[in-house]
């Protein structure tokens, strides 16, 4: 018996001496790399990624696509052009914005994806910025692009990738120091992490707050690059109509319903069109249309 006890005293200490490397390694890298405040939203932000890093892997997923035997990219000049003038405007407003010293570090790149039936943008950190035709017939104009595209832009400058992954990486660490079985609240709260907990209690609430930020920072840079921000609120409503108005619940999606997102949309536009009124107008032809 007194063997016994002599073991699980053993293994309880180094159980414990295990939770303190791994704790000792979380507080290192919150040292070294920290955390960050959004400039807009005066939200705090975990950043356990250097920007280097997060650009690296910007770059090399951006390869990718553009690599990809299955990814076509457009040679159609009614395509490439308004996407690529709307890029330009957008790009230069955030080079003004609070985001300036990323927005002008970043080298930015913009392809053009034929492929008419993906409704999809995206841009990468480092500045590297995809549009799908698909987007075509839900953004109708150029201004409705540029809401897509200033949403888009915001989650490079904004390092809401970075922000995942780092909260990714601390949410790892917690599930080891769980199983390792030191302490069993510890141990449930971290294994409920890998299921509904990992959903509910951390990641999908950070990634609303990223669609939120992206909805409000990327609304302004529009409107300062001369496009009416209105433009967002009609490209959600027809968003919510090609959806046949179905929305998964709010609470476990990981983007705000579309009546949230118009709603909150329908508030900044008391702050987006002074910016808006104060700025030339931006061209905004129809986008041409998919045959």
């Amino acid at each position: 018996m007194e063997a016994q006890q002599k073991m699980v005293r053993r293994r309880t200490s180094m159980m414990r001496s295990n939770m303190l490397c791994l704790a000792g390694v979380v507080v290192a890298m919150l040292v070294t790399t920290g955390c960050q405040t959004n400039p807009y939203t005066g939200r705090w932000q975990l950043m356990m990624m250097p920007m280097s890093q997060e650009t690296q892997m910007g770059a090399q997923a951006y390869a990718e696509v553009k690599n990809d035997p299955k990814m076509k990219t457009s040679t159609d000049p009614r395509e490439i052009e308004p996407v690529k003038r709307v890029a330009a405007r957008v790009i230069e407003a955030a080079k003004r914005s609070k985001y300036s010293e990323m927005a002008n570090q970043f080298e930015w790149e913009v392809t053009v994806i034929k492929d008419d039936k993906t409704m999809n943008a995206f841009a990468l950190p480092g500045g590297k910025i995809a549009v799908y035709t698909g987007i075509f017939p839900v953004a109708k104009t150029e201004a409705g692009l540029a809401a897509v595209m200033g949403h888009e832009v915001v989650h490079a400058l904004a390092r809401h990738g970075g922000e995942r992954m780092s909260q990714n990486t601390l949410q790892a660490i917690g599930i080891a120091l769980g199983v390792s079985g030191a302490n069993p609240v510890v141990s449930q709260g971290a294994m409920a992490a890998l299921g509904v907990g990992a959903q509910v209690g951390v990641l999908l609430p950070f990634s609303r707050k990223h669609e939120s930020e992206a909805d409000y920072v990327g609304v302004l840079l529009a409107a300062d690059a001369g496009y009416d921000p209105r433009e967002s609120i009609q490209l959600w409503t027809r968003m919510g109509e090609l959806s046949g108005g179905k929305s998964a619940s709010e609470f476990m999606s990981t983007h705000p319903s579309h009546e949230t997102r118009i709603e909150q949309l329908e508030e900044w536009m008391t702050e987006a069109m002074p910016i808006y009124q104060s700025k030339p107008p931006a061209p905004n032809s129809e986008l041409p249309q998919l045959h």
